[in-house]
């Protein structure tokens, strides 16, 4: 690409309109010696040689243009847009008409540097010349498209304070060789990436005393002689998937591998099967939060484009169902990929060339809505430049974002940054709730799956799968209240609300959660059913806990059970009585309604006969009034 490019600026003639002063033949017969060296150099690949031999030129015959396009030429393809700029301007200066037609390459450079608006006045001259070729004007239009999208975007997006530093993440984790496709996981304490040193290995790297530790390769089974890469590892830390290209068991050109963290290191990867993998190419997966959803990119059939992003849901029975696209709202007639869910849950970023943007490759950000998604949004000038941009992933503060670029304090090509998002493009932040399910009776863990539902809405937001021994972690949007749930074989459900709300981002709270083995006079509050003040009328947002009492019924097809409602010792005793037999017939007749037997089922109210708390306070009287299932017999 350098050597096509500089072979024009050096040699190709120029549409000169007749007001043009600039006179090739009048260049010094000296200058024109060296000129044609630093072509020589040029075709050998000896840029630098080449630069210092065209500098040697103009210093002989500062009218020079060629020379200083050939400069500027060479630096553009350096990427050193600020040279390039400075060179291709004294070109300018010598001869404004004769120089239009390099009106194009000086705006890309003008563009590299996030002078759009520059840019833009500069490929308008371009396209104004008459006659262009239909190539030269097609690029020029495209050009000026994304321009006109960087001016207008910075018009709805200023800036503010916001100031765009990246910080190399240091010696410990960037070497010489190729640092790229960052993971982190849900604390921000463990650090995954892909290494390129004669092939490609996974490395970790850990925070620890304000500092990320040497890095070294993952231990266990996961690195091999093939090379591993693209990978994304769960935010508990325990599943990491990733890409493997032309594997022994490989279904297509490259398909996507699970490994597992054992107490020996991560397992030997496993393909994840025809349903996730085709004949095509399945890179760049990303796993929300509770690891119930695999975002990852796929060029199969059927697609709007030639890579698209897709989504496969984890199935109750531990397999992952047919992958869906993620239609059009996301992908494009053109490519998308590297998409990462973000710890909410809820936002998505991705790469695309198909979206409006600034040329090549950009970085957009989607939130789920309903069933599908928002527009999507354009991270913005200067996380997104006139290049093609690649991976990002974003901690679960919200803010700090990791990538891999090959800026200029680079310890050797590509390594690992990191930086902070600009308020408008960050996800919601997240509080982090972590705790254990655990028999009642023994103390002992319960592996199980627990369910947060957004008390707001109704709408269950992630369904977590502890581990073996009952642990889980999961990160929730601040600002909202849950109902955490919990249902077993064997044990009563767990069904309780937590408000959160109010609670500090970025902080850790435990939930622990204890469940009731299903055995004679075993009983729990029923948490989340709810009547209006003095009425026993269902209110519509006690359906989710009557349904879990609907199917722990339907499991247990010999249980029989009591409902017994309590309130708190306000008011008459006889009226109380009476509101609190009324709510827990309510209760039984709903489940009757539902097809349970009425031999299962009994009701009775205690009024203000039995309470668990303190009527002195309004705090007390609350957890007295409460409704109640206890199981009579299996």
């Amino acid at each position: 690409m350098i050597k096509a490019l500089v072979t024009i600026a050096l040699i190709a003639g120029c549409i000169v309109s007749a007001k043009a002063q600039y006179d090739p033949d009048k260049v010094s017969k000296k200058a024109q010696a060296l000129y044609k060296k630093a072509y020589k150099s040029a075709m050998s690949n000896n840029f630098k040689e080449s630069i210092n031999t065209l500098q040697e030129a103009v210093k002989i015959d500062p009218g020079f243009l060629e020379a200083w396009l050939s400069i500027a030429g060479i630096y553009s393809e350096e990427k050193n847009y600020q040279a390039a700029i400075d060179n291709y301007e004294k070109a300018k200066a010598i001869d404004s008409s004769w120089f239009k037609d390099y009106n194009l390459p000086y705006s890309i450079n003008l563009a590299g540097k996030g002078e759009f608006q520059k840019a833009l006045a500069a490929v308008d001259q371009f396209l104004s010349i008459p006659n262009l070729n239909d190539q030269s004007r097609k690029a020029g239009l495209y050009r000026q498209k994304t321009y006109q999208f960087a001016v207008e975007y910075a018009s709805q997006h200023p800036m503010g304070n916001y100031h765009f530093e990246p910080q190399n993440l240091g010696d410990s984790v960037n070497t010489t060789a190729l640092e790229y496709f960052p993971a982190i996981t849900i604390d921000d304490k463990e650090l995954i990436f892909t290494r390129r040193n004669g092939q490609e290995d996974f490395y970790e790297s850990r925070f620890e005393n304000g500092h990320w530790t040497k890095a070294k390769p993952l231990a266990g089974n996961i690195n091999t002689s093939q090379n591993e890469g693209a990978q994304n590892i769960s935010q508990d830390g325990q599943w990491l998937i990733f890409t493997g290209c032309n594997f022994p068991d490989g279904r297509g050109s490259c398909d996507l591998y699970i490994s597992y963290l054992t107490p020996d290191g991560w397992s030997k990867p496993e393909n994840m099967g025809n349903r996730i993998n085709t004949e095509s190419w399945e890179s760049a997966p990303s796993l929300s939060p509770d690891k119930r959803d695999l975002y990852f990119a796929s060029g199969r059939p059927g697609g709007y484009g030639n890579q698209d992003i897709y989504v496969s849901h984890l199935l109750p029975n531990g397999r992952w169902g047919e992958p869906e696209n993620l239609g059009p709202e996301v992908n494009t007639i053109g490519d998308e990929s590297a998409p990462f869910m973000h710890a909410d849950n809820q936002t998505l970023y991705f790469t695309s060339s198909g979206h409006l943007g600034y040329g090549g490759t950009d970085l957009f950000m989607v939130k789920k809505q309903g069933k599908g998604w928002t527009k999507p949004i354009n991270l913005g000038y200067p996380i997104n430049t006139i290049e093609n941009e690649g991976s990002l992933v974003i901690a679960a503060d919200g803010k700090t974002a990791y990538y891999s670029s090959d800026r200029a304090d680079t310890k050797g090509g590509m390594d690992l940054y990191t930086f902070e998002l600009r308020d408008d493009i960050r996800p919601a932040r997240t509080l982090w709730v972590k705790g254990k399910v655990f028999d009642k009776n023994t103390q002992k863990g319960l592996p199980s799956a627990v369910e947060l539902t957004d008390l707001s809405t109704q709408t269950v937001l992630s369904k977590v799968q502890t581990d073996e021994t009952g642990n889980y972690l999961i990160t929730l949007p601040v600002g909202k209240d849950y109902a955490f749930n919990v249902q077993r074989k064997g044990y009563l459900f767990f069904s309780e609300n937590f408000p959160l709300s109010q609670k500090t981002p970025d902080s850790t709270y435990n939930i622990d959660i204890p469940l009731q083995p299903i055995e004679a006079n075993a009983s729990i509050v029923l948490k989340n059913i709810f009547f209006d003040i003095n009425k026993y009328d269902l209110k519509p947002e006690s359906t989710f806990e009557l349904d879990n009492i609907y199917a722990l019924l339907k499991e247990n097809p010999t249980l029989r059970i009591q409902i017994s409602g309590h309130t708190d010792n306000i008011g008459k005793a006889t009226d109380n009585m009476t509101l609190s037999n009324n709510r827990a017939q309510a209760v039984v007749k709903y489940l009757e309604s539902k097809g349970i037997e009425p031999q299962r089922l009994t009701f009775k109210g205690f009024g203000a006969t039995q309470p668990v708390a303190d009527n002195a306070t309004e705090e007390g009287r609350a957890k007295n009034r409460r409704t109640e299932l206890k199981v009579i017999s299996q």
